[in-house]
């Protein structure tokens, strides 16, 4: 028989989040007649909405231009690791987002892409307390089969938190004939 909890733990009472998000294949069917930066510049407009992923950590795009993007994020204690600081992965998700991203703001109509990998190296740990982390995405190099991208994470007062860097495999457009 399950025991029903019948007083709050010992560490206190539960924290909530309400996360609302759109569904992910009306972008995803638009990509196919946009280019890459147009595709970006309607989600930013709110002609298309963003991605789950980035309505459920608070991603927002503040500046595109082609081979270059920049998005931001403020963390909370929701993306906290058990020893105290912003998990790495939100950082992780955060530089893959925006050097992908950077590489398709190049791409023409039709034209998708795929990460291949990603390296990131940690500067410095990330808290609540580090603000609004701005990420910039730039692309190194361009390719028809592959692209070369970076992103640069800085926090709240333009220390730089994190870096990475990453490989796109260009590939058509989901949903379109390889």
């Amino acid at each position: 028989m399950t025991q029903l909890m019948t007083r709050e733990p010992a560490w206190g009472p539960a924290s909530t989040k309400t996360i609302e998000w759109y569904d992910p294949m009306i972008s995803a069917a638009a990509v196919a007649d946009m280019t890459g930066l147009e595709f970006l510049q309607a989600i930013k407009a709110g002609d298309l909405p963003p991605a789950p992923i980035a309505c459920l950590l608070g991603v927002a795009i503040e500046a595109l231009e082609e081979g270059r993007v920049v998005f931001t994020c403020t963390p909370d204690e929701s993306v906290y690791n058990p020893i105290g600081v912003v998990h790495g992965g939100l950082v992780c998700t955060l530089a893959d987002t925006v050097a992908a991203c950077a590489v398709q703001s190049t791409l023409g109509r039709g034209i998708g892409y795929t990460s291949i990998d990603l390296n990131v190296g940690y500067l410095r740990a990330v808290t609540k307390d580090s603000g609004q982390l701005r990420a910039v995405g730039t692309l190194t190099k361009p390719g028809r089969r592959v692209a070369f991208a970076k992103a640069e994470i800085f926090d709240g007062v333009g220390k730089l938190v994190a870096e990475a860097s990453t490989r796109c495999l260009i590939i058509p457009a989901p949903g379109l004939p390889a």
